[in-house]
């Protein structure tokens, strides 16, 4: 005989997203009001905020109807860290 269970079908949400990007511009003024350089600082995930992108939801049972999945619910995988782009722009 087949029993079906109550839980919803999304009952294990995966992990959510702290992620902060922030840009920074300098100008500077080279002689003639026509002429700039500006500097650039970009972050993304500026505060490295470890962001899991993965959830091991497979649980496998054995013929007694015991869960064998030792990984079931662990983060298996991880966005990108922080990353910094530096630049400089010349405008003429």
């Amino acid at each position: 005989m087949r029993t079906f269970g109550n839980a919803p079908k999304d009952v294990i949400r995966g992990p959510g997203i702290n992620n902060w990007d922030i840009s920074l511009f300098k100008n500077f003024r080279l002689g003639s009001e026509r002429r700039k350089l500006q500097f650039r600082c970009e972050l993304y995930n500026a505060f490295n905020h470890t962001q899991f992108s993965s959830l091991d939801t497979a649980a496998r049972f054995d013929s007694q109807g015991k869960q064998v999945n030792a990984r079931f619910g662990e983060f298996t995988d991880a966005n990108l860290p922080r990353r910094i782009q530096l630049a400089l722009r010349l405008d003429f």
